[in-house]
This record gives structure tokens, C-alpha cells and sequence, in this order.
């Protein structure tokens, strides 16, 4: 009996996040450089493995963003702001004029 996020051949299917912490604990053996030729072979496939499931799920994510961006005739909405602004508290200068 599989569990659940179990694929057939037996492999996890990770989180992103999970995907990325192990993919970071990969990169951290692999440059310590205390693996054996084989450990190493092994580590790398792994990570490997767990960079396209990061790739596949980042590509998933901007699909969806699409689709939530798009309006009721299936048009990509235009946002408009300076994409250094986003993830700033506030939302507005304070009191600075815009240069032009």
C-alpha cells in the first residue's frame, strides 16, 4: 500500500519547501567535499531529482498566477507598480514626488 504524496516507484513527492531545505543540505555535503566518489554520485542524483521538482512546482505556481491575473475575457490584466515595491511595507512614498 502506498501512502499519501508516495509516487510508484517508491519516491516522496516533497513540498517545495522540503525540496528546497534538502536540495540546500545537498549543496552544503557535496561542497564540504567529505564524500566518497560514490556518496557523492549518489547525493548529486539526488539533488538533481529535487531541483527539477522545485523547477516543476515554480512553473506550476506562475500558471496559476496566470490564470488568477487574467480577466473575465482571458486577458493578462496589467498591474501597475514598481516590482522593486512589492514586499514593502506602506504602499505609498512619503512625500517624496515622483522624478521625471
Amino acid at each position: 500500500m502506498m501512502t499519501k504524496g508516495a509516487r510508484k516507484t517508491g519516491e516522496k513527492e516533497e513540498s517545495f519547501e522540503e525540496a528546497l531545505r534538502r536540495l540546500e543540505e545537498i549543496v552544503q555535503r557535496l561542497e564540504g567535499g567529505d564524500l566518497s566518489l560514490e556518496e557523492s554520485l549518489r547525493v548529486f542524483e539526488e539533488g538533481v531529482r529535487l531541483a527539477r521538482v522545485c523547477s516543476q512546482q515554480l512553473d506550476l505556481a506562475e500558471r496559476r498566477i496566470d490564470i488568477l491575473m487574467r480577466d473575465q475575457r482571458g486577458e493578462v490584466m496589467a498591474v501597475q507598480g514598481d516590482p522593486d515595491s512589492f514586499g514593502k511595507k506602506g504602499g505609498e512614498d512619503e512625500g517624496e514626488g515622483q522624478a521625471g
